[in-house]
């Protein structure tokens, strides 16, 4: 048996996933890992438990399969976008927490630099907004704030990188430091149209240009491993929406995917061509092969599958996520409750930091099951914000068709609910782990064992299709609905 190892670093877990040679999965493992709040609006993980969680999972999922190293032709790695790790470059131990995503400790930093009028210019090169998402300004508040950080930076002690790096200098024991276009274009560092990390945003940033990892096309020799009971290429990496990207075989100009996991992200391939938004989405790179690379507008929803789990842990309507839609489907049809789920601020196209949430419409007979739905509801109107102003740059024929992974693409409900108020038909594929699966192809098919990418296209199948089921009328109306509940909470 030949296999492929897909580690998956997620912002929650890590998963390992064992492919055999026709790309189907025969084995995989999991281990959730602590969140850490220092302070409202930042998010932080221990990269030791991320380390530890990603080698117990792929031991554990050899084990189970019964593979040996040998047996494993490469390793695809694909992890959570923008997370920042500054790392000592001799010991390999952090010099703080990760700073996660989500966190938003540095939008004052932000707000600085857009008043000074360095927004035109960043996005200019990178593609991206200057808003605390990005790794950027995460490094630059590091080395501003750990004590002797910015002294040794300058001194080429440190070093950054986001997951991805961090886990391959790890599983390289230090030999190699890299990462690939996609994790780069997230950083706010990246020129997206050169292909170089930019010399003029990392002064602005005062981010030394000696801590940046070399980058490399997304399937490619990134080093091997020997932590896994023998010799292992790394020969795939793709940051987790890229990679799901590729997943779901959106190879073509105009095809779209939305993945809904913590935060949901949609991203339409625009080709060789870097498309600028005008409603302010982002331009990214989707995949680099061969030297090319294949740009993408993008569209980043904070809060999706977390609104799900707020529903369990914090008010505790729900035991678990799977019944968030039966709850939700004996809500009172003549209540219209609005929920903005703005824990951690609004992404795209609003990009408010500092926005909180809001719930509107609640009545006396208000329960725990209109509650449930207007938070799944929530998730269809943001998509619906994207979609929206993805159309308006590209000019999508209003006729395309969604293609959705990730956890929440499990719900028919939220599924059907995301195709009403989009008016636009919602694919779900065979194959739900299409992030894995994308990163499993990138080092498949650099090992010579998995089809190239139109030979991958045409292995996509379809679980289900979405058709929507509202009327126009009605479907405009819980959208305006929607517009004035963001109005209100970015006004409060």
């Amino acid at each position: 048996m030949t296999y492929i190892l897909a580690i998956d670093q997620g912002t929650t877990s890590s998963r390992a996933i064992l492919f055999d040679a026709q790309m189907q999965r025969v084995g995989t493992a999991q281990r959730e890992f602590p969140q850490h709040f220092p302070q409202e609006g930042w998010v932080e993980h221990d990269v030791e438990d991320i380390w530890n969680s990603v080698l117990t999972v792929c031991r554990e999922v050899m084990e189970t399969v019964g593979a040996s190293a040998a047996q494993i032709a490469g390793i695809g790695i694909t992890n959570q976008r923008e997370t920042t790790v500054v790392w000592d470059r001799a010991t390999g131990k952090a010099i703080h927490n990760a700073i996660v995503w989500q966190d938003r400790r540095t939008a004052d930093i932000c707000a600085r630099y857009r008043q000074a009028g360095c927004e035109d210019d960043v996005t200019a090169q990178t593609g991206l907004l200057l808003d605390p998402y990005f790794s950027g300004t995460k490094v630059k508040w590091l080395l501003d704030t750990v004590p002797g950080a910015r002294a040794r930076a300058e001194a080429g002690e440190l070093m950054f990188g986001t997951i991805d790096s961090f886990l391959i200098w790890r599983l390289t024991e230090g030999r190699s430091h890299v990462t690939d276009a996609t994790n780069a274009a997230r950083t706010l560092l990246f020129d997206i149209h050169k292909g170089v990390w930019s010399p003029e945003i990392c002064d602005l940033l005062d981010v030394p240009l000696d801590m940046l990892p070399q980058v490399r096309d997304c399937a490619t020799d990134f080093g091997s491993t020997s932590l896994l009971g023998g010799d292992i290429p790394i020969l795939g990496v793709a940051g987790d929406q890229q990679a799901a990207t590729i997943g779901q075989a959106c190879f073509q100009p105009g095809m779209m995917k939305s993945t809904y996991g913590t935060g949901c992200f949609a991203l339409l391939n625009t080709g060789a061509t870097p498309v600028a938004s005008k409603n302010r989405l982002l331009t990214t790179i989707g995949y680099q092969l061969d030297g090319q690379r294949t740009y993408a507008l993008e569209g980043s929803i904070f809060i999706a599958g977390a609104a799900v789990q707020w529903l369990r842990d914090a008010l505790e309507i729900i035991e678990s996520a799977p019944q968030s839609g039966d709850l939700a489907a004996k809500a009172d049809p003549n209540q219209h409750v609005v929920l903005v789920p703005a824990f951690t601020g609004l992404g795209a196209p609003y990009w408010k930091p500092d926005c909180r949430g809001a719930m509107f419409g609640l009545s006396r007979n208000s329960g725990r099951a209109e509650i449930a739905r207007a938070t799944l509801e929530s998730i269809a109107f943001q998509t619906r914000d994207l979609w929206h102003a993805m159309q308006g740059d590209w000019g999508a024929d209003a006729n395309v068709i969604l293609r959705v992974d990730g956890g929440m693409s499990a719900s028919d409900w939220a599924m059907q609910g995301l195709a009403n108020y989009l008016g636009a038909p919602v694919d779900r594929p065979v194959m739900q782990e299409t992030t894995a699966l994308g990163a499993a192809w990138l080092a498949g098919m650099k090992a010579g064992i998995y089809p190239d990418q139109d030979g991958f296209a045409e292995t996509w199948r379809l679980d289900q299709r979405f058709d929507p089921a509202l009327s126009e009328t009605e479907r405009d109306a819980a959208y305006a609905r929607w517009q004035r509940a963001v109005q209100a909470t970015m006004a409060f």
